[in-house]
């Protein structure tokens, strides 16, 4: 695929997950189906979701999470401090690294 087929699909990608966050307190089905539909559109152009948009859907099930809707969010200050989402769907824990403020490595 040429250059500007695949930026038409970023551009679709995000807007889809837009529209899923915006519409995901009224109807939360249409806002997964919204999320599946980027997805497909992704494999399809053989593009990535971009990491804002990828944290917000399950590894394990495929499906749109949410904060308190159909996830569980927890700071884990343990060895390394991380972020833990939790899906409530399938269970699956999804684990991503916070930075300390203030640490500079040289």
């Amino acid at each position: 695929m040429n250059t500007a087929t695949r930026n038409i699909a970023l551009h679709r990608i995000q807007k889809l997950f837009q529209l899923a966050e915006s519409v995901a307190n009224e109807n939360r089905e249409l806002s997964e189906d919204y999320a599946e539909v980027a997805r497909r559109i992704s494999m399809a152009a053989r593009i990535r979701i971009p990491r804002e948009n990828r944290r917000w859907i399950c590894r394990g099930c495929k499906r749109l999470i949410l904060p308190g809707a159909n996830c569980r969010v927890r700071i884990q200050k343990r060895r390394e401090p991380h972020l833990v989402i939790t899906c409530n769907y399938c269970g699956r824990h999804m684990r991503y690294p916070i930075k300390p403020k203030g640490i500079k490595k040289i």
